[in-house]
């Protein structure tokens, strides 16, 4: 089935199976592999993604039903609140395998883009559905606090 997704503000005509979850088109038809997969049910969040602008799986998520979205990957986030998390995410040293990373960052890039002053319960409460195998969380609430702050 050919649609045309708007991948980081491009337009790729995309040809795959109907229902093929937004995660295999990115990684195995467009080669963009910074969008991991972790669990294929929706729970870890390796695979976050923005979808007009909210986090979303895209392990779950039917490329076929995104036409006309914009969709966001990590290789394409960009602006004052992805730079404030990439700087603080070096500083404070957060990743450990970096398997989770892109999704972290892209779930707390959407926190601060909604909220640049969250507090433990708004950080704790966006990250929830992001697993880290290494346990980084206190790093992790660290860096969005930094982030916060160079914004």
């Amino acid at each position: 089935m050919a649609v045309t997704l708007n991948i980081n503000g491009e337009d790729k005509q995309v040809d795959a199976a109907e229902g093929t979850p937004l995660l295999w088109v990115l990684r195995d038809h467009l080669q963009m592999t910074g969008t991991k997969f972790g669990c294929g049910v929706a729970q870890c969040g390796a695979c976050t993604v923005h979808v007009d602008g909210f986090p979303t799986r895209a392990c779950v998520t039917p490329h076929d039903a995104l036409e006309g979205a914009a969709i966001t990957t990590i290789e394409g986030k960009e602006g004052a609140a992805a730079d404030a998390i990439r700087s603080a995410w070096e500083a404070a040293d957060v990743p450990q395998c970096g398997y989770c990373q892109s999704g972290q960052i892209m779930a707390a890039v959407a926190l601060l883009e909604e909220n640049a002053s969250p507090s433990d319960d708004d950080i704790d409460n966006a990250m929830s559905g992001n697993i880290c195998r290494c346990a980084t969380y206190m790093s992790i609430r660290r860096a969005i606090k930094d982030a916060a702050t160079r914004l």
